[in-house]
């Protein structure tokens, strides 16, 4: 026998969908241009988090003196990106090509 909903925790403002909510259910990037207008619709549907990088870095693992990281950790808030930097500085004046 099924368990009855606890009538303290039915919200009547907002009731459970049935598959007729499902069905005439629209995606917020219709409904939201009616509602708000374009320009609004589309910084609320803006997308999240960083934006992806044309160019693409390989993860791998590596190990580095303890010296050499703390020198670059102490720089602070990007110090990966100088590390990346000084490497690629260092291919260049080495490089063949």
């Amino acid at each position: 026998m099924p368990k009855r909903p606890n009538p303290e925790r039915v919200d009547s403002d907002n009731p459970e969908w049935t598959d007729a909510d499902f069905a005439r259910a629209r995606p917020a990037s219709e409904v939201l241009p009616e509602l708000f207008g374009t320009q609004a619709a589309q910084a609320m549907l803006k997308p999240r988090g960083r934006p992806r990088s044309e160019v693409v870095k390989e993860r791998i693992t590596i190990r580095f003196d303890a010296d050499v990281l703390e020198a670059f950790r102490s720089t602070g808030k990007g110090w990966q990106t100088r590390m990346n930097d000084a490497m690629r500085d260092w291919v260049r004046a080495h490089s063949a090509v």
